[in-house]
């Protein structure tokens, strides 16, 4: 009998024991069982709060499953309450750069950062130990603002995600413990009692639906939210069975232990004997009675409704109901109602129906998480806690179904920013007074390793296994070079002659050396031919029409690496009149100060357009013209220091 399970389910109301052994399959036969309810309430919403009177009543039924089966019990299974679990909702947006592709790493950080965020709100609120993730499930994904079902490969401005995070209060566990450890027992597994209760109601081959399991006890209703093979949420009501027991008493004139009673006969008889408080014997049918409960059950219906629709968004497929008290009479019918669902698709379900536990005599939906429970028990001596290793740091952790690498990181408070390459010093130089900045060059990709193997944040980690995120290495002692600033070489062809754009270079007032080292904070100072007005004005004259690359641009054209330019010349007629001076005019264009030569009578705005650097072919929405912050046209003749805006709207 080396096999056998010690399971206890230490509820709200009552404690159940069991001792039983698993033959695989599922099959499960019970050797004995045994059932106390509190004497007193020592426990109040799932959380012990008299550790000794737990304990007490604890060792009750170890002397009795000991009297039964004539074995020592030495180690127990357990489970800790769903109702101490927290689900929170939590969205976080992010900037990320447009031109490059979002990596399979990109949207882990994502979902890490969520996570943290969730679970740094969730301590904020809490007065009891901290609480730290034991599972999320992405809601939704966003690019730019819109939900989209896939990140990965897109580009965009922003990325978002819409997570439910499930955290566990480390005060819960060790509560229990303390219990156990009282009775002179070690514990060997635990659980969570909605996990407990799945293994037994939800077949696997069911969980890839999306459903509801409910779990109405005597403090508080627990739910849980399965979907695509997971629970992705868990959910808590402080409305149950003693609401029902109470609102009896209070229409019937009953003792809450009287009214505790009649409750749980309205599931098995139709007619009913009871006296009052006054001494009064009263008899009823159920029918009766539940018509003066119906204010009681449509307010637990609706609020079990509301909690299920809160977490999954729309109606589930099926509603399971466990718990005692999910047989009172018109319960299932109004949870069905508020949810919109079909009768039959609100089920309670009956460790009495479970065909492969055998020799239980303690039936109904009760039973269920205690047989659960035995069934976690049965999967091995690792089940409670694992330690790892983190970067040289001894880790427990409450191990659930499959813990990756990423659940590691979230209870380590581990920054996601250390998962990304770190930049090198930005190199800061001045050119024509101009401040300019050459970014550092990212350093190495951060790796995660478990026992020197490469892994990702996805990756399941198991029971002494060594973790570790290597950091990123940046080479800070990279010397920038004059050529990294400007071109080795820039030259304009004109006249069949190459000339250099670049006359000379000063670093830190001294004449530049071929592509020496440029020291931080270096002041460059070129002497260059920019635009064409520059080369007119260094090798020509102002007489002559000039061409680039064969077209003739204005007199601001900005020349480039190899431009070939070419003198037109302009012949003068001897009957023409000589031509006139030129005028000179200074305007305020775009907050910038320029002067302008012309021939014309007047100068009017469309002129400005053979000076300046702006390409009205290229249309870019509507174009504003202004004198003085005023709207103007194009024929709208200007005068010296006249201030001028131009810019598409």
């Amino acid at each position: 009998m080396d096999n056998l399970i010690f399971s206890l389910d230490i509820g709200t109301r009552s404690i159940i024991g069991l001792v039983a052994e698993y033959l695989g399959d599922g099959v499960i036969n019970v050797y004995a069982s045994s059932i106390r309810e509190h004497k007193r309430r020592n426990m109040y919403d799932g959380q012990i709060h008299d550790i000794e009177a737990v304990a007490r009543t604890v060792k009750e039924i170890v002397d009795d499953l000991e009297n039964q089966t004539g074995l020592k019990l030495k180690n127990v299974s357990i489970a800790a309450a769903g109702r101490a679990l927290k689900t929170k909702k939590i969205f976080i947006e992010k900037d990320i750069i447009p031109s490059r592709l979002i990596t399979n790493r990109d949207i882990e950080m994502l979902d890490l950062e969520a996570i943290q965020k969730a679970q740094g709100q969730i301590n904020e609120n809490s007065n009891e130990s901290n609480y730290y993730s034991i599972g999320h499930s992405v809601v939704d994904y966003y690019l730019n603002g819109d939900r989209i079902d896939k990140l990965q490969d897109h580009r965009g401005e922003k990325i978002g995600v819409e997570l439910l995070v499930t955290f566990l209060p480390q005060i819960v566990v060790e509560s229990l413990y303390s219990v156990i450890a009282k009775v002179g027992l070690e514990v060997s597994t635990i659980t969570l009692e909605p996990i407990a209760a799945i293994n037994i109601a939800i077949k696997e081959e069911l969980r890839l639906l999306n459903l509801a399991l409910v779990d109405i006890g005597a403090g508080t209703t627990d739910i849980a939210i399965t979907r695509a093979g997971q629970i992705i949420a868990y959910a808590m009501t402080s409305t149950a069975g003693d609401e029902i027991t109470e609102e009896l008493a209070r229409k019937l004139l009953l003792d809450f232990n009287t009214s505790e009673a009649l409750k749980v006969k309205l599931s098995e008889v139709h007619e009913h004997e009871f006296i009052d408080i006054v001494g009064i014997n009263h008899h009823a049918k159920t029918e009766e009675i539940v018509h003066q409960l119906e204010e009681i059950i449509n307010k637990i219906a609706l609020e079990i409704s509301e909690k299920i629709l809160e977490y999954n968004d729309k109606p589930p497929s099926a509603v399971f109901l466990l718990g005692g008290s999910s047989q009172m009479p018109g319960l299932r019918e109004a949870i069905a109602g508020r949810l919109n669902l079909k009768k039959e698709r609100v089920s309670i379900r009956d460790i009495y129906n479970e065909k492969n536990i055998h020799g239980l005599d303690e039936k109904g939906p009760h039973m269920i998480t205690p047989v659960g429970i035995v069934l976690e028990g049965s999967k091995g001596m690792d089940r409670h806690f694992i330690n790892i290793e983190f970067n040289g740091q001894e880790i427990k952790i409450f191990n659930m179904d499959s813990i990756k690498v990423s659940d590691v990181l979230v209870l380590t408070k581990f920054s996601p920013r250390d998962l990304l390459p770190k930049r090198g010093k930005d190199f800061v130089y001045y050119l024509n007074d101009e401040k300019k900045v050459i970014r550092g060059k990212e350093g190495t990709v951060p790796e995660v390793l478990i026992n020197g193997v490469q892994a990702s944040l996805q990756t399941t980690i198991y029971n002494g296994d060594k973790l570790e995120i290597t950091e990123s290495i940046v080479d800070n002692n990279e010397t920038i070079k004059l050529y990294d600033i400007l071109p080795r070489e820039r030259y304009i062809i004109f006249e069949d002659r190459r000339i250099k754009t670049i006359k000379s270079i000063l670093v830190n007032g001294q004449p530049a050396e071929a592509n020496m080292e440029i020291p931080e904070e270096a002041r460059i100072v070129t002497d260059e031919i920019i635009s064409l007005r520059d080369f007119i004005n260094s090798y020509s004259s102002l007489t002559n029409k000039f061409l680039v690359n064969g077209v003739e641009v204005h007199m601001d054209y900005i020349l480039k690496d190899g431009d070939y330019i070419e003198r037109v010349m302009v012949k003068q007629d001897s009957r023409e009149e000589k031509p006139k001076e030129g005028k000179f005019i200074k305007l305020v264009i775009n907050s910038k100060i320029e002067r302008f030569k012309y021939f014309k009578d007047k100068f009017v705005f469309t002129d400005v357009f053979d000076y300046i650097d702006f390409d009205l072919s290229k249309v870019q929405g509507k174009l504003v013209l202004k004198i003085n912050d005023k709207d103007a046209g194009y024929t709208d003749e200007l005068n010296n220091g006249d201030i001028l805006d131009v810019y598409w709207k």
